[in-house]
């Protein structure tokens, strides 16, 4: 086996157009790595022809590669995960098929993480070459994710990442369905640099991460990594319940008053606005345990250990 200093690993879903350029990019990546990297190729389930062609041109490759093949499509995290858990460097990075990030990029990942920079290199998007509805609506998700799960995520997200042995180690211990990779990503903490590129555009196919997949994505994204629907449930039902005492209140001086002729009228409206809010607040409640039990229920560690050192004389 070749000396494999560095892994890089790829997944692949509807990518058959791209994958002869994407050949020559790795080769030409290769050699300026001293023909130290490793490629894993994962078909995640692809419906077209790349896992044939794939293993085509695995054997004439001049690099040392995998070709690993999902028995159906489960999507790119996993995809990912098990690119790294068949990966056999010491540094790693991921990156799309598409060619939409410069493979260049990751040069800089290994660099900054072999001179021991940083644990986790990511590689966040500048300008994007995309349609304008694209681009819109792309905006409109990464405003929502930064809003509601991960403040620190670059405003444009990411989709390229490098990393050390000791974080793919860590983040390989997270074994969870329906989760965020990115999110995983940021939640480990460990010492991270940012390198800022622009997507380029799409050359061959149409991309498979659609709007509804974003739209999915981010859903899992909000009920794997924080609460916030939850509570805002309770601070609803809260001031939903002091507003119904005010509320009633004036319903009950407007019937003594006289203000009010419908017979039933102030009872129910009393009964109707402090059951309806107080209905609320018991939900956001008992969401509140339910989510303390999901969280012990993704068996995530309680602190993740990155270094550990110790004198001589231990």
């Amino acid at each position: 086996m070749r000396n494999i200093k560095y892994s890089l690993i790829i997944p692949v879903y509807k990518n058959e157009g791209s994958i002869d350029r994407l050949i020559d990019r790795l080769t030409k990546l290769n050699r300026s790595l001293s023909n130290e990297l490793e490629v894993v190729f994962v078909v995640d389930g692809s419906p077209d022809q790349s896992l044939a062609r794939l293993r085509d041109l695995l054997d004439g490759l001049e690099f040392s590669a995998q070709l690993l093949a999902h028995s159906r499509n489960f999507g790119s995290f996993p995809a990912i995960r098990s690119g790294l858990e068949a990966a056999r460097g010491e540094y790693f990075a991921v990156m799309a098929a598409d060619l939409q990030e410069p493979p260049e990029l990751v040069l800089s990942f290994y660099d900054s993480l072999s001179k021991d920079e940083c644990d986790i290199a990511i590689g966040a998007r500048g300008k994007r070459n995309d349609p304008f509805i694209s681009r819109m609506f792309s905006a409109l998700f990464w405003w929502l994710y930064r809003r509601l799960v991960v403040k620190e995520i670059p405003r444009g997200g990411f989709d390229m990442f490098g990393c050390n042995l000791v974080f793919r180690e860590q983040l390989l211990r997270l074994e969870e369905s329906r989760s965020s990779l990115l999110a995983l990503v940021y939640w480990l903490g460990f010492r991270r640099k940012t390198f800022t590129y622009d997507r380029l555009e799409r050359l061959e196919g149409k991309s498979a991460f659609t709007f509804a997949r974003k739209f999915n994505w981010m859903l899992d994204s909000v009920f794997a990594f924080t609460d916030l629907p939850i509570r805002l449930l309770v601070v609803i039902g809260s001031i939903g319940c002091l507003l119904s005492f005010g509320l009633g209140s004036i319903v009950i001086i407007a019937k003594l008053a006289g203000l009010i002729p419908v017979p039933g009228y102030a009872a129910t409206m009393m009964v109707v606005l402090f059951f309806g809010m107080l209905n609320i607040l018991g939900i956001g409640l008992v969401g509140t345990y339910s989510w303390r039990t999901y969280e012990n229920s993704k068996r995530r560690p309680i602190a993740v250990v990155g270094w550990r050192y110790a004198n001589t004389k231990s």
